[in-house]
């Protein structure tokens, strides 16, 4: 619950989102039995909780008109996030109306429109990320579980989980974060701070403090005392300019970093990413450090330097 309210109080107000996407051929499917988005969900036992949260946020009226996509947790979705009728009445009706804005896009937007990989900004500047791989059609690493849902004013595509918009900077995440302070002392001498606090869809594979020290970096004096060329090079290789979840990773496929000619060989048993043609082990991915969202991007926590 305390996360939740973090999430909520450090995202703000978040508005529609901007749509950025195009109409698609399935358009003129006939909507389910002449009804709305609102409609729907009032008449699903499933959407029961997404019904209560409509209802606290006011937000009906807005859902009956207008072309949207609305990212829909069902009550499923909600006890996977941790969520429940006591915890949504113990939010504000602005709280709730937070969350449930951050799951709409202010255009009809169906699962073939979905693009490969793209970011999609809400009025305050959230992003929210979209892809679609082999493995499905997700939002924010979170799969569509049940898509094209047609209304009469756009759209539903059922989630599995609760959508929370993300409060801070990859940078700000990293600074926080004290099992990646050896990290943030290598980006800020590879002079990239600037880089991964501004607007972007970075995905970063983020040494722990013990990958760094197993690397030989065994504090920041070390890292400080290596050529900046040196450790810039070992900090691009760690990232990409665009937004990979754990739902995106394609076993054997091959991604460019920022670092000019070194790109990432994916593994998915276990998740794992090493640099192509490096003879070094792979680098895993921490379970419990994936996935973690930023305003600009995405961070996975790694065991290994890559090198």
């Amino acid at each position: 619950m305390k996360k939740l309210q973090n999430y909520l109080f450090g995202a703000g107000v978040a508005l529609l989102m901007s749509g950025l996407f195009a109409s698609c051929k399935k358009d003129d499917q006939p909507p389910t039995a002449g009804k709305n988005i609102a409609e729907i969900v009032s008449t699903d036992a499933s959407f029961s909780l997404l019904k209560k949260a409509v209802d606290k946020a006011g937000l009906g009226s807005a859902l009956s008109s207008g072309s949207l996509t609305v990212f829909a947790p069902d009550n499923d979705a909600f006890a996977a996030s941790g969520i429940n009728e006591a915890a949504l009445n113990s939010l504000t009706a602005e709280q709730v109306a937070n969350i449930l804005q951050y799951h709409v896009v202010a255009t009809k937007v169906v699962s073939g429109s979905v693009p490969v990989s793209d970011t999609v900004n809400t009025l305050l500047g959230t992003n929210v990320y979209a892809s679609k791989n082999a493995n499905g059609v997700f939002v924010n690493g979170i799969k569509v579980k049940s898509a094209d849902i047609l209304a009469t004013n756009g759209v539903i595509h059922v989630i599995e989980k609760v959508l929370l918009p993300p409060a801070q900077t990859i940078a700000e995440i990293v600074s926080d974060d004290t099992e990646l302070s050896l990290l943030l002392v290598a980006v800020v001498r590879a002079g990239l701070a600037g880089a991964v606090s501004g607007k972007a869809k970075f995905t970063v594979f983020a040494p722990t403090n013990a990958a760094f020290i197993a690397a030989g970096f065994s504090d920041a004096a070390a890292i400080n005392a290596a050529p900046v060329a040196a450790v810039a090079s070992i900090v691009k290789a760690h990232l990409f300019g665009t937004n990979v979840f754990a739902s995106d990773l394609i076993n054997g496929q091959k991604v460019a970093t920022l670092e000019s000619g070194k790109s990432l060989l994916v593994g998915t048993t276990p998740p794992s990413v090493k640099i192509d043609g490096s003879s070094n082990p792979v680098s895993n991915i921490v379970l419990t450090g994936v996935n973690i969202i930023a305003t600009n991007g995405v961070i996975h926590k790694i065991d290994r330097v890559l090198q």
